[in-house]
């Protein structure tokens, strides 16, 4: 099996999520024979999101570039950042260190196509859901991502960033989710929604969401379970 390889840190209870199912899983797949090999390159998450707000994409390409190519010196062959706002400057990272990231947007994609959805809700960071490097691959298959409105967006954030980054689940916000959630349905009629945050299946899942749930963490794993699988 290749090394797995991972810009952790953005945040932290994302990375161990990772970190956790990729071995639980893989333990699971080989019946109890292996257990993959796993590099994490962990970065400063309040400098990479200083430089998100900042819209400084240039020094951060710069700094997670440096991250991926220390994976690679760990001959780490299958490589991905384990944040979807990270994806923000995703081209420029696998440009410069010529790299095939294992694109989280992309990975969630194949799988909405594959369950035949054509309108989603998209829910996540303010940059997420406000910029499109998590819904161009959608748009160029001919799927409608649908985010909340302007409001909503900003609850939506505010509880990312003071809350699940912090590893707190309350459920007074899964109500105040599942409420917008159901608002997105009846008004503008999505099929499901899209967890775009990487921190987002800490509070929602399919067992307690009023609408089906693309959990990006869970897709993206698979994906890099199924390469990291495969023969040179």
């Amino acid at each position: 099996m290749k090394k797995i390889g991972l810009v952790g840190g953005t945040g932290p209870e994302s990375t161990l999520m990772y970190y956790k199912e990729l071995n639980s899983k893989i333990d699971q797949m080989t019946d109890g024979r292996m257990m993959p090999d796993i590099a994490i390159e962990s970065v400063n998450f309040r400098k990479a999101w200083d430089m998100v707000v900042a819209g400084d994409y240039e020094s951060l390409s710069d700094y997670l570039s440096e991250k991926v190519n220390a994976l690679k010196k760990t001959k780490s062959q299958v490589i991905a950042l384990t944040a979807v706002t990270m994806h923000i400057v995703f081209d420029s990272v696998a440009e410069k260190t010529g790299v095939t990231l294992i694109s989280i947007p992309q990975s969630v994609c194949n799988e909405v196509i594959s369950r035949g959805y054509r309108k989603i809700g998209l829910l996540g960071t303010i940059f997420t859901m406000e910029q499109d490097y998590m819904k161009k691959d959608f748009i160029q298959n001919g799927i409608e991502v649908v985010v909340p409105d302007e409001e909503s967006r900003k609850l939506v954030a505010k509880r990312i960033l003071e809350e699940l980054e912090l590893g707190i689940v309350k459920e007074s916000t899964l109500k105040e989710f599942n409420e917008l959630i159901l608002k997105m349905k009846t008004e503008q009629g999505i099929e499901a929604v899209i967890l775009g945050c990487t921190e987002l299946p800490l509070l929602l899942n399919d067992a307690n969401c009023v609408l089906p749930c693309l959990d990006s963490v869970a897709i993206h794993i698979n994906e890099l379970i199924k390469l990291a699988d495969t023969e040179e």
